[in-house]
């Protein structure tokens, strides 16, 4: 309900806009055929002030100065309300301002994530929102703050809200209890992402609904304004609020591709060492929340999620090899969603690496001077490094390179360590691998039909991985599916088949 001090503002805008707001419990959003007013609720509650005039004020520039930058032309500008000395109420001119209207323009309901993602709209937008979240991290101010007090902080205050929501109080203890040990377990962690620059001015509050279709690409807005010490946190915390919210509403899939997206961008693949403790919190957020409204199934299942991603399935490492075209990042993406700890396997894509050491997209083409031995050895000294420390911190890890030499598939599987190892090896027809090859597009491959025949006339020395016969993509994928189900019940590296020399 709008405050009755505002009710004469209400009026104006509804005016404008033709039609009732839509409210939530901080601000009334007039929505008219072009044009969207969002006005403050004069209201005070526990996590934020909005009674004065001059908070009203401040937010709404606060609102647009942080995202005007990732969303340009989307926020307009920041009018006040101004009573005439006729007593009349308009948006700017002459006379006492009585309030602050945020403008934007508008974006249609139908292209909101989160409403696309109701249709089941996703697949084509994850790489675009992974890159939009990646930018809006970079672009993020560094801060300073102990990391492990606030998340502590977190924890306990979701805690209190979730008994005042009425969530049972045997699960939520249980559940503090283990987000505290989590937090004792990953104290170390959580300082070396302080000291690392992973503690930034973040969105705050990124779940699919705050992302739009905006200008025919991705843009997150509505970054949180009116609290600064909860827009201070680590880069990952804010990605798992995402992750969280696409893997309830479109599956583990798709979180899975926007988390591999992301690490391909950035580099961060030490984040992944607090999903467990980051994508609980979130869920336990929308718990409370949920509770709160009323909406009793909903806060149960938040809840189970949240303590399900406190216990994580046990990590694996799956290298997949073999010569361009044969369907390895095919296979990766596919199989990764389902292997360990939500939301799945981290896919580590060497094609992937070199772009982001050369500084460019996956999808932009690199000279043959990006291809040299060295810098070849830079990509794979980068992938073993990565294997290692995702494997460690708990979580799954799909490696996906061609592995030609046998040195690279040793060095591959010595980074998993003591963490169950399968190795993969994709083999098709050469003519197959060329078609392929010659029709594919927008891939972060730069391989081309003769690089392909150079390599193949290449010797892979024995291969004792498992050969896949990848002629059939869904047959391979089962094939692949059955190796890595068998590595994890017997407890046993896989054997190869009876070759002990594969012709790449």
């Amino acid at each position: 309900m709008i405050p009755p001090a505002q009710s004469a503002t209400a009026a104006l805008l509804r005016g404008l806009a033709g039609c009732d707001p839509l409210e939530t419990h901080i601000s009334a959003v007039f929505v008219g055929a072009d044009t969207v007013w969002k006005l403050r609720k004069a209201v005070q509650l526990p996590f934020l002030d909005f009674s004065t005039l001059a908070e009203r004020e401040r937010t709404a520039r606060r609102e647009l100065a942080l995202n005007a930058p990732h969303a340009p032309d989307l926020y307009r500008d920041v009018v006040p309300v101004v009573r005439g000395t006729d007593g009349a109420l308009a948006l700017g001119g002459a006379g006492e301002t009585v309030d602050w209207v945020v403008r934007m323009a508008r974006v249609p309901e139908a292209d909101f994530f989160d409403t696309i993602a109701a249709r089941g709209g996703l697949e084509p937008w994850l790489d675009g929102i992974a890159d939009a979240v990646a930018a809006l991290h970079a672009a993020a101010p560094v801060q300073s703050i102990d990391g492990v007090a606030a998340q502590r902080a977190v924890t306990l205050g979701d805690a209190r809200s979730a008994r005042a929501a009425g969530l049972p109080d045997a699960e939520v203890a249980a559940w503090t209890a283990a987000m505290l040990a989590e937090l004792d377990r990953r104290a170390d962690w959580l300082a070396q992402r302080g000291t690392g620059g992973f503690i930034r001015r973040v969105h705050g509050d990124l779940h699919l609904g705050n992302i739009c279709l905006w200008q025919g690409k991705p843009v997150p807005f509505d970054a949180l304004e009116f609290d600064e010490a909860m827009a201070v946190t680590d880069v990952a915390y804010d990605l798992a609020f995402l992750l969280m919210d696409l893997q309830h509403k479109a599956g583990r899939a798709a979180a899975n591709r926007v988390l591999c997206r992301y690490v391909a961008r950035t580099g961060d693949w030490a984040l992944v060492a607090g999903l467990p403790l980051f994508l609980s919190q979130r869920a336990m957020v929308r718990a409370h929340v949920q509770a709160e409204r009323g909406q009793a199934a909903d806060a149960a299942a938040y809840l189970a999620m949240a303590q399900a991603y406190l216990r994580p399935a046990p990590p694996l490492v799956v290298a997949v090899g073999g010569l361009q075209g044969t369907g390895k990042s095919t296979l990766a993406r596919a199989l990764a969603p389902d292997l360990g700890a939500a939301p799945g396997a981290l896919v580590l894509r060497s094609d992937e690496i070199r772009k982001r050491q050369h500084g460019v997209a996956p999808e932009a083409r690199l000279p043959d001077s990006a291809y040299t031995p060295a810098a070849s050895h830079a990509v794979f000294a980068e992938l073993f490094t990565a294997v290692a420390a995702v494997a460690q911190a708990g979580h799954a890890v799909v490696a996906d390179a061609m592995f030609l030499g046998p040195a690279d598939r040793d060095a591959v599987q010595a980074a998993a360590r003591a963490v169950p190892f399968c190795g993969l090896w994709l083999h098709a027809a050469l003519a197959e691998l060329e078609r392929r090859i010659a029709a594919r597009a927008h891939d972060a491959s730069d391989a081309t039909v003769d690089v392909l025949r150079r390599t193949a006339a290449a010797d892979a020395g024995p291969v004792r991985w498992r050969i896949i016969d990848a002629d059939d993509g869904s047959v391979a994928l089962a094939q692949c599916r059955a190796t890595i189900s068998n590595r994890m019940m017997s407890g046993t590296p896989v054997a190869p088949r009876s070759e002990p020399h594969a012709d790449p």
